[in-house]
Order: C-alpha cells, then structure tokens, then sequence
C-alpha cells in the first residue's frame, strides 16, 4: 500500500487540503476555465504560439500566472499549430520552439530539454500537477501523456516556473488537456476529433472527444485515442559512421578469431540500412470525467487509462546479462532477440476553481491527482524488469485581486510517491519520496515599471528501507524581476534567482545494470543539495508588424548532479555515475515574425528562430549531451481558406562533448505544410498536409543517448484531418 507510515509533514498538509475542500464546498459551480480572462481584446499572435494582451504581457492558463514577466520565454502550442505539429511523443511536439528541443530516446518515448536541461530540471506537468510517471527516471521512459487529447500545450520557462517545484528549475512544460470540462458549452453535443496518418512509420492514429451538458451546471466529458506505428524509415545507414567503423572492426577481429557468425552479425549491424528496427509503436488511451458549475466557480473530476507499448533499439554489439539456470549470471554474447516496454497507467483527476467574493483575495484553486503506474521492459518475450510507481500530488493556491497594486498566488503543494521495481535488472531499489513546499509569487506596480518576485520553501524526505537509508532536505528557492514597458506592446526587463533542489531517489540509489538503456547505472547516496544563481535579461512584445521574443540567461550551478560515462565496464555494460560539481549554463534564445505583406485577403510573414546553449563543469568538462546552435528560418502565407508554409531547419556540429562522448554532425531539413479549410462557414474544418526531411537528409540529435544507431525520421508525408462542432 501506498506510503503505510505517515509523517507530521503529511498530517499537516493533508489537514490543509481538508480545511481548502471545506472552504471551497459552498461556493462550487460556474465558469471553471483556467484560462485568465483580461479586459480588452486578446489578438491572436500566430508566431509566439501565445496569447499577448495589449500591454505585450503572456496570458498563459498555468494556475496562478497571469501576465508575470518572471516567465520570460514562453510558448503556447493549441489549436492549428498544435495539430500541425502533432507527435505521438511530447518532445517531438515541441522540438521546433526555441531552446527546445527532445531526448529522442527512440519513437516510442521523447521527452522535452528545455535550454539544454532534461529528466529531473524538466517537469512535465497535466493542467498544472505532475505526470506522476517514470519519465524522468530514464530517457527511455516514454511520458504517460498523449499530446493526441490535449487542448494546448504550455511551455514555461524563467524563474517563475519553480511555482511547480524545484523539479523545474529548467523548465516545466504544461498540457492542458480535456479530461475535467472547463466550461459549459453552447451546443447540446460537442465533439472533437482528429486522424491522421504518415509515410515514415506507417502512422495510423485518431482520437475523439465529447462534451456534453445535462443541465443544472454538469458537464460530462469522455475522450479516447488509438496510434499504431512501424517500424521507423530513416534515409541511408542506421548507424553512424564512428559506430560503423567500430563494428567492422570488431567484424574483423572475430573473424580472426575464427568466429564467423559473429563476424557475420557484425558486418549486418553496420550496413543495416533503410529502417531501424524495433522501433514500433502501438498506444492507446481513454478518459471519463464530468465537472459543475454555478456562478464563477466550477468543480470537476475525471479517471482515464494510457496504455502503450513500444520497441526499444539496443545499441548493436552490446552484451547483456540474465539470470542462469543455477541462480547465478551468465553472459548472452549477442543480447535478447528485442527489448521493449509496455506502460500502463491509471489516473485520476480534481479540479477546483472556487469565487471567494470581492476582496483581496479572489479564488481558490484546488488541483490534485493519483496515478498507478508500472512500466514493464521485455526480454524477447519474456518479463525483464516491472517498474512500478503509485503517487499522489495535490496543491491548493490562493489567488489575489488581479486589479490591485500587488497581484498574484499563494499556495501550499503535496507530492507523495512511492517505486518499487522488480526484476535481474531492478536498478533502483524501492524507495519513497515525500515533498511538501509552500510557495507564493507577486507582482507589484500598474505602471510601465514592475517589479516581481517569487519565493518557495521545500522539505523533502527521500528514503530506500532495503538500503536502511533516509535523506532529508530542506530547500529555498526565490526569483525577482524588474521589467519596464518601453512600448504599451513591448517589455524589456531582467530577472535575478537562487534555486536549489533535491536529488531524486534515482541519483541518489542506482546501482545496476539498466536493459534498455544498456548502461550500468551508479547512484550516490551521499549527493548535497543542487543550488543555482541565475540571471536573465528579456525582449519581448510587438513593434508595429514585428513581434519578437529574445531571451539571454545564465546560470551558475554548486554541486550540479550529472551521470557521466567513466569508461569503466560492469557486467558487460559501459558504467555511468551520479557525480556532483559546480557547472555553468549560458544561451541565448530568441524568435521573430514579420508580416511584411498585409492585405486583404493575403498576408506574408517572415519567421525566424534560434537558441544556443553552452554548459560547462567546473573541471574544465562539458555538460554531456548538450544540443547544438540551431536556426529555423520560415515563410508562411494565408491566403483565403489556405495557410502554406515553407521552411529550412539548421543544426550545428556538436564538438563541444564530454569524455566518452561523440561529437555529432550539423544537418538541414526542409519542410512544408499546408492548411485547408475546405467550409467557409465552419473554419474548424481542416485539412493538414505536412512534408518532412523533403531531401531526406541524415540527422542526429545530439541530445539522445541513442544517436548513433537511432537517426532521425527519413523524408515524411503525412495528412491529418480535424473536426470541432
């Protein structure tokens, strides 16, 4: 059972949640979007993928961030755009935006890297609380959230993020989904649907949703999708021309040896050519949920399942060990036939949205969520090692008048998880984590100058019973900005911050080898406290046809936790450690569109993209598996019922490696979409077509642990077709 001791630390915060739900229970029913709403015309800014109010602020629906300038880089993904770019992983979704890009561990599970950070500097939140998955225990754990039922997705980046957790202190990224209704809608039925399909996997994918009202403020709500997949087209050899190299040289030297088959398998691996193999995918998910509404308030719930199963390529000529006949280990020269991972989770969702009146204090808003999840990798057909996490986050957030002279939220958060694995490979051994935080974030000032601030405490337990080890930490964090409106549309400002986390169960207790990963893992049950300084300067907001978003940061890290390749081998495997020292990040981020053609009926405009990241150790290193400069540069036109857009994708070399590591090749992809819609009367209509890689050119991205024998996807062709009524 889940967390059978209890804790002062959870006492309290349950009895907090407790006196929220007693508060909040007269009060329920009306308009429960999370969405803030500002006085004012809100225009549509196509390029930031955002909502800007006239003054230039974000509008984001991330709970209790209304216009705060602390989030200096963010992005808003929904609607067309979020269809155009549609994946069936959430890194792939959001790799094109500035300063992110995703691990591409393998198709079947990418998660996002937000400037350069990924697993435990990145959270990936639903609606505003955690995943509640293994996602970030490994790269080769997929997100157990499909971006095929989300409404929009949120990427969060700058100091106000660690409203959500130490845990994001490189980023979080935010789906909104639509499993909890969040308003009643005007038709006696809703329904939205998507298919689509693709060249390079032989995508085939839907999913639908229905909304309906049944009268005295309820909604219900269900929602269900379906993706299959092969496996995965790539152009010329799978492998990289250094692993290439490597293999035929093995080749060579088991032949000598006169191991021919071997030799013989070598030489196949290294001019495997056209496809990756194991690569295949086969997802599907279903949600139930109803919500009520009277007045401004709303309160909702919903329960769903995501279930997926997918292959995982294993690094060619690797070695693996299983359990003998006797009890001892014995060594597989060529590896299991296949390794893959099937993922289920079940969930549960509430959502509170509560009207407090007219005073200083508005709402309360009350988020929490369960998850079951285990995650279980194949051998061939056999049962490797069952990954399982039970969980539970909850938060309740104070938020204050939004007219007043110091505006913002206040809250108290809850996170509770318990792992467990089992198996020959169970590499982290069962452990618990409890974190209760209690955070706020203000702005100050209705004028050109504003300043902002926010403030989090955390005390965290980390503890492993088999190992007889328990880790406390107590962890604040803090941020302030300053910006000033140069323009009504347009904000330059700078934000200060001091951040520090916890290291998770998993860098504090690996010891084992991992399958899918084929690493043997090495944690650190002695790791401190990670801090942060961190300074960022911002532009951003409209000068008359040009909206631009530009963001420099730097951040200085003490006892940064890395996991670094020591060249040693354990069991056969590579041996990767949890290491700990100082490290510095620095980049730059920025985007641009110009509408320089605005007529009736046709509008041009330019876009232009691009990030850096440089991220150094103490010791003279580099941050391993940092990505490249990258630069996109676009053409998109809207004429009549059509969107067409043209663009050219660069990616720099990558040198700049840590020992052990490949340098990896810049490549170009060129692209192109078109948008139709064939119903002038209903333009939600719409017909996608999307051409990727169109020169099918070879490409690697720097980021994946597997880039040297999983390339990214060949030339693509795929339709989709969309529906909202």
């Amino acid at each position: 059972m889940l967390y059978q001791t209890a804790s002062r630390r959870r006492s309290f915060a349950a009895s907090l949640s407790l006196v929220a739900l007693s508060y909040a229970a007269p009060a329920v029913a009306q308009d429960g979007a999370q969405e803030i709403e500002v006085e004012g015309d809100l225009p549509e800014d196509d390029f930031h993928n955002r909502r800007i109010a006239a003054d230039g602020t974000i509008i984001v629906s991330a709970e209790g961030l209304r216009q705060f300038d602390l989030l200096a880089g963010t992005s808003v993904v929904e609607g067309e755009q979020l269809d155009q770019n549609m994946d069936g992983q959430l890194g792939e979704v959001l790799a094109n935006l500035p300063g992110v890009t995703a691990t591409g561990f393998t198709p079947g599970a990418s998660r996002p890297i937000l400037r350069g950070f990924s697993g435990e500097r990145v959270k990936v939140l639903v609606d505003g609380i955690g995943a509640i998955d293994a996602s970030n225990t490994s790269a080769d754990h997929a997100v157990s959230i499909d971006p095929l039922t989300a409404e929009s997705i949120e990427v969060l980046r700058g100091p106000a993020v660690l409203l959500y957790g130490s845990q994001a202190i490189g980023g979080a990224v935010n789906v909104i989904d639509k499993r909890i209704p969040r308003r009643i809608p005007n038709e006696d039925f809703h329904v939205d649907a998507l298919v689509r399909a693709d060249t390079v996997a032989d995508l085939r994918e839907g999913g639908a949703s229905f909304d309906i009202p049944v009268g005295g403020g309820f909604v219900l709500h269900a929602d269900g999708m379906y993706r299959t997949t092969d496996d995965l087209e790539v152009p010329a050899y799978v492998l990289s021309q250094d692993l290439r190299a490597d293999l035929l040289a093995d080749a060579a030297e088991e032949e000598a040896e006169g191991e021919f088959e071997e030799a013989e398998e070598l030489r196949e691996a290294a001019i495997a050519q056209g496809s990756v193999f194991n690569t295949s995918t086969e997802t599907w998910a279903a949600n139930g949920g109803f919500a009520f509404f009277r007045g401004d308030s709303g309160l909702g719930v919903s329960v769903g399942v995501y279930d997926t199963f997918y292959g995982v390529p294993i690094l060619p000529g690797a070695h693996h060990h299983e359990e003998g006949e006797e009890g001892g280990e014995e060594l597989e020269e060529d590896g299991p036939e296949t390794v893959s991972i099937g993922l289920r989770q079940y969930r549960a969702d509430m959502r509170g949205d509560i009207a407090l009146g007219d005073g200083f204090i508005r709402r309360l808003k009350l988020r929490a969520g369960y998850s079951d999840y285990t995650h279980t990798e194949f051998e061939g057909e056999e049962v490797g090692t069952v990954f399982d996490v039970e969980g539970i986050e909850a938060r309740a957030e104070f938020l204050q008048d939004p007219d007043s002279v110091l505006r913002g939220a206040t809250g108290v958060q809850l996170y509770l998880r318990d792992f467990a694995a089992e198996g020959a490979e169970a590499y982290v051994p069962p452990n618990t984590t409890e974190q209760l935080s209690f955070f706020t974030l203000q702005e100050y000032g209705n004028g050109p100058l504003q300043v902002e601030g926010a403030l989090r405490y955390e005390m965290t337990d980390v503890g492993s019973a088999p190992l007889g080890i328990e880790r406390d930490f107590d962890a604040v964090s803090g941020a302030v900005g300053l910006s000033y409106g140069v323009t009504d549309t347009f904000r330059t400002g700078v934000n200060l911050s001091r951040v520090a986390r916890a290291p998770s169960a998993e860098e504090l207790f690996s010891e084992g080898p991992h399958i899918a990963t084929q690493q043997f893992e090495i944690g650190d049950p002695d790791l401190a406290l990670e801090r942060a300084w961190g300074v960022e300067v911002f532009a951003r907001g409209s000068l008359g046809p040009v909206d631009l978003s530009v963001a420099a940061y730097c951040q200085w890290f003490d006892d940064y936790v890395y996991l670094s390749e020591t060249g040693e081998e354990e069991d056969e495997l590579p041996v990767f450690v949890y290491l700990q020292q100082d490290a510095t990040y620095t980049g730059i981020e920025g985007q641009l569109a110009w509408t320089f053609v605005d007529t009736p009926g046709f509008d041009l405009t330019a876009d232009l993209r691009g990030s850096y990241v440089d991220a150094d150790l103490d010791n003279g290193f580099n941050v391993p598996r940092i990505p490249p400069l990258s630069l996109l540069g676009a053409l998109e036109a809207d004429v009549g019922n059509f969107t067409v857009r043209g663009e050219v994708e660069w990616f720099d070399d990558q040198n700049d490696v840590a020992p052990f590591e490949t340098a990896t090749e810049g490549f170009t992809f060129v692209n192109a979409s078109a948008i139709w819609r064939p119903l002038e009367s209903d333009p939600t209509l719409a017909v996608i077509l999307k051409a990727e890689n169109l020169f099918d050119q070879e490409g690697r991205r720097h980021s994946s642990f597997t880039k040297d024998f999983v390339p990214l996807p060949g030339r693509n062709f795929s339709v989709a077709v969309r529906m909202s009524m």
